[in-house]
This record gives structure tokens, sequence and C-alpha cells, in this order.
């Protein structure tokens, strides 16, 4: 019984994201293997739309709109997958621990799609995007909008500070790598402060009661904030595709 219920504690929502995404980095590399006869699967552009990184044609030509989605498991290479993985493996399991499994769920995912919307609309038409970044950084800027919750919390306080310095410093140097979906990790930043401020967070934590600050208000304005970030990328895309036929 205590097992069941360390394991029902535990982060579990967070290592199931991970399980997938390295099964997900395997496949490509094993199929790459298979049709090519060498490793590198992960690399290579055909592989990964295969395997559902972001294809802007994919979505408009054949409606494949589960493609804001799935980027957020698929991976390039394996500095990608190591660095996103170990990021997911502490950060994630922290992160969940404190706020819930579904609160943790639908953060990360609905982060992702943001972040996916935001470069669908915004960058290159014929640009191939994957990653989990843009869930990433919506959990980076989730412990930002945390702070806003527990205003009193020393520890939560100090572990926002650390994620401004982080997400600053991590676009900044974005800008500087083209390789680099930058628009994805805006918009995952951008889906986590709002989604934060939309699901909120528990009102006790360790047996301890803590005030919730976000009002009813504070839900319907971020949540209206987040639709239309995802409109208007859509949006401003269709427009983009119309006025180049």
């Amino acid at each position: 019984m205590n097992n069941f219920n360390r394991l029902r504690r535990g982060p579990y929502v967070a290592y199931a994201f991970l399980a997938i995404q390295i099964l997900v980095f395997v496949s490509m590399e094993l199929y790459g293997l298979v049709s090519y006869g060498t490793f590198g699967g992960s690399e290579s552009g055909s592989i990964l739309i295969q395997f559902g990184a972001m294809s802007r044609e994919a979505v408009v030509v054949s409606h494949e709109w589960w493609r804001f989605i799935t980027p957020i498991f698929v991976h390039i290479g394996f500095t990608h997958i190591l660095i996103n993985s170990i990021t997911l493996y502490f950060m994630g399991a922290q992160l969940e621990n404190l706020i819930g499994h579904m609160r943790f769920f639908f953060l990360y995912l609905l982060s992702g799609i943001l972040g996916n919307v935001l470069s669908f609309g915004f960058s290159n038409v014929n640009a191939i995007s994957a990653g989990a970044s843009t869930s990433l950084f919506g959990m980076f800027a989730a412990v930002i909008a945390l702070s806003h919750i527990y205003k009193y919390n020393p520890a939560i306080q100090a572990y926002a500070k650390s994620m401004r310095m982080f997400i600053f410093m991590n676009i900044f140097f974005n800008l500087f790598s083209p390789s680099v979906d930058i628009l994805g990790h805006i918009g995952g930043a951008l889906g986590g402060y709002l989604m934060m401020n939309v699901i909120g967070a528990p009102k006790s934590y360790n047996g301890r009661t803590i005030n919730e600050g976000v009002t009813i208000h504070t839900r319907i304005i971020n949540g209206i904030i987040y639709l239309f970030i995802f409109i208007i990328s859509l949006v401003y895309f269709y427009k983009k595709i119309q006025n180049s036929l």
C-alpha cells in the first residue's frame, strides 16, 4: 500500500512524456537504420515528418492538425533529445509534484501546442520544427506565474527569479542561432504562463493551506489571451499563404 501511494504521488505524467519522446527517438533511429543502413534517422527531414514533426504543408494540404501536438515528442539528433530529456526529468518532476498530475498534463501539452501554433503562423513556411522545448519553456514560465500565486513562498520566488534569467538568456542567444525555433520557445513560454493562471495552483501543499492567488477574472482573461494568440497565428499563416498565391 505504501508503495502504491508513493507511485500515485510520484511524477508519473512527466515520466510518461519522457518515455514517449525517448521511444519516438529510438524508433526514428531504428527506422533510419533499416531504411538507409545507418543511424541518424532523427536528422532526416523525411523521417522527421513521418514521425510527426511540424510540416506546414502537411497541416494545410492534408489537414494534419495533430501536428500541433506531435512535434513535442519528436527530436532532431542525440544532443537535442538528451538536453530536453534531462530537463524534463528533473524540472518536470519538481513541477508536477508541486501542481499535481492533471494540472501538469494540461500545462505541458497546452504550452507545447501554443508554441507550435505560433511557430506555424510566423516562421518560415518550409521549415521543419520539432522538440519538447515549446513545452519546457512553458514549464519555465509556469514557475514565474506560480511566484505570483505563492507570493510569500521564498523558495518559489527564488526559483522564479532564476527562471526569468534563464528564459531571457536562452531567447537572447536564440537570436543568433538560425537553427533554433525561437518563436516556438516564445510561444511555449507564453502558453505556460497563461495556462498556469488558467488552471490555477493547489490550495494546499505538503499539508499546509495556501491562499490561491488566481481569481476567476484572471483565469478568464488569460484563457482569452491564449485563444487570441492561437487564432491570430492561424489567421496570419493563411493570409500569408493566400498572398503568395
